[in-house]
Formats: structure tokens, sequence, C-alpha cells
């Protein structure tokens, strides 16, 4: 049986308040698909839906080739790995993860083979005795997903599982989420309100927005190609600065906005939509401005945060507060004033009423 997952004109409603509207995705089978968005936007509703724990209100949602909608969520062999692990404190690590499959009367035998190759592949070998308390964060995590692995599930739904832990096991742990995907190539659906895990993790990425689909891609085309000025600021680490003022077409020069302030921002090529005279939203990731003292302009430095890496730098430039990223190391101090400078080959261009992509 196909492993794929099929979502079709999928809606739902709370009383008379809508949440999803006319959701269309494709999953495909094997793949790692995160949703993400802002809180509210319909993320966990969907993956819940997903699981069978919440209600369709319209639509319909296959697994392969079966329709779901009304099948029971024991009966769907997909399996939830839940924010707060939801492990029974009484019970061993060992007996966590073989609850499912004894509830399902599986052999004793078929269950303590299934428990030591989780164990194995999720190097719990050594904690199989012990209890939840006794467990670190990481650890919680790590059976919570072994007690789905041992199910040997169509599809795996994972929902903000690594929220509860510190900043450095989070990253850990994520590359050991995705390492074991690549291990089982099983089919996984992942919510997260941190698109940084979405990207490092994720095939393809669904973005939300208010219960509506607004772009789904790869990491690397949501990065670059975003289809509209949310999806822009929203992937992305530190977000993208976005500057208005007035699209210059009237051949006099090549194209460029005008700020607010009059300051003529470069663009590389003519956007394939706009006007002369548009108002619009002129985007520069972080990463893509340069120090260029040639060009006259200067940004008023607000702080300067030095991570090792590269140096963040937020400044006062064309009227806003913008984030500049450079990976050597900036000599600059609050107060300071820098030649500061967008690359036009690297300008995103968007219509200042509805967000739309030009460029």
């Amino acid at each position: 049986m196909s492993s794929s997952i099929t979502i079709r004109n999928l809606v739902k409603d709370f009383g008379s308040t809508p949440v999803l509207r006319s959701i269309d995705i494709d999953i495909h089978e094997g793949e790692f698909l995160a949703l993400v968005g802002p809180s509210g936007c319909g993320k966990s509703t969907l993956l819940r839906m997903i699981a069978g724990l919440e209600s369709i209100t319209g639509g319909e949602i296959r697994l392969g080739d079966e329709l779901i909608n009304d099948v029971a969520p024991r009966d769907r062999n997909i399996a939830m790995v839940f924010q707060n692990y939801a492990l029974y404190p009484h019970m061993t690590v060992a007996q966590n993860l073989g609850f499912a499959l004894q509830m399902q009367g599986t052999d004793r035998k078929e269950i303590d083979q299934r428990v030591r190759q989780a164990a194995d592949i999720l190097g719990l070998d050594q904690l199989l005795g012990r209890r939840p308390k006794q467990l670190s964060g990481g650890q919680r995590q790590r059976v919570a997903m072994g007690r789905a692995i041992v199910r040997r599930p169509e599809a795996f739904l994972f929902d903000e599982p690594l929220s509860n832990l510190d900043a450095k096991l989070r990253v850990q742990m994520r590359t050991e989420i995705k390492a074991l995907h690549q291990r089982l190539g099983t089919t996984t659906v992942y919510v997260t309100h941190d698109q940084v895990e979405a990207m490092t993790m994720a095939d393809r990425i669904v973005v939300l927005k208010d219960g509506v689909v607004e772009q789904v891609g790869a990491p690397l085309a949501l990065y670059d190609q975003p289809r509209n000025a949310f999806v822009a600021g929203f992937i992305g680490s530190p977000a993208m600065n976005f500057i208005p003022g007035r699209l210059q077409l009237d051949g006099a020069a090549p194209p460029h906005v005008v700020t607010d302030d009059g300051l003529q921002l470069p663009l590389a090529l003519t956007p394939a939509r706009g006007a002369h005279g548009d108002r619009v939203l002129y985007g520069a990731r972080p990463e893509h401005f340069t120090l260029d003292a040639s060009r006259g302009a200067g940004a008023d430095v607000i702080v300067v945060e030095p991570t090792g890496s590269e140096t963040q730098i937020a400044a006062r430039f064309a009227g806003q507060n913008v984030i500049a990223a450079f990976r050597d190391r900036i000599s600059a101090r609050a107060g300071d004033r820098l030649p500061l400078w967008p690359l036009g080959e690297a300008a995103h261009l968007f219509d200042a009423g509805s967000g739309v992509r030009l460029n």
C-alpha cells in the first residue's frame, strides 16, 4: 500500500469560525514535509485532521488510495509524536515502547523484537529499564519517537516535538530526526513554528497563513523565490528587510526603486510585473547587503551583534530599521555610520498593497 497522503479541498470550521480553507496538498511517499506558519494559522489542526483527532468539515484526506475521512485514528496506521511526549510515567521505557503493540494483541516475542530494534536505532538500549522521570528531555523525546517506530506505520506525524527542549538539544534532535527519516524512509509530516527547523529538515515546506496555503516548495525555492511578502518575511532568519518606495521604469535610467526619502535602490532587471510609479516593497535579505562607500548612502548603526561566524548589524537605512549580516568581523559600534548598500542582483520586489511578487 502506498503511504502517500493526498489532501483535497480540505475545510475545517470551529462553529462559525473558519480555521482551514480549501487546502490542497500532495504529500509524496517517503517525503519529509514540514507545515509552518504563525500561531493560529491552522498547522496543528491540519496535522490532527490527518491523524483523525479532529473532524473534517469538508473535503477529503487519502492515505494511498484509501479515503480515511471516517476511519478511526487507531485504524489509520499513522503514528503521532506529540510536543509533550505523552509517556506513561509508571511504565519503563521498554513498556512504553511496546504498549501500543500489546494493546493490538501482538505476540510477546514480536513486541520484544520490535522494541529492541527501535531502541537500537535511537540509542535507548541502556535505558529500557528506566522510567520517564529518570530520563532527560532528549531521552524522553527519543522514547516518544521509538513508540511510533515500533508500530511500523504508513506515516509519522510530528507536532512541534522539539519546542520543550533547550537550544543545543533542539539542534541535536533535529539532526537525529532527519537521520531517522533517511534511515526509515517513512512518509513524515512535521509541524513547527520554527522555520529554521523546517529549512534544515524538510524536503518540502508548506507555508500557512490564516488557514490558507501561501506556498509549497523546497526550502531553498521558498527562500530564493518567495511567492509573496509574507512568505519572504517568514522564511529566513534573520528575516528579509522590506523598504517601501516607488518603482522607476521610465527608461531614462536602469530600473530602480526610489525610497520615500529619495534613495535610489538598484534592480538588476526590469520586473516582469509592475508599472512605473507603482508603490512597492524592496526586499533585501540580511546577507545581501555590502559596504560600498562609493554609493554615498549611509546607515546609522543601532546594535552590533557578533556571533563569531558572522556579524549582524541593526541599522537605520532608507528610513527603515534593517538587519545586515556579514561573514567578516565588522568593526562598528552603536552610533557609527556605515556605507550600507543592497545588492541589486539579489533584490526581491513586491507589490506594496497585495504583497505579490513582481520580479
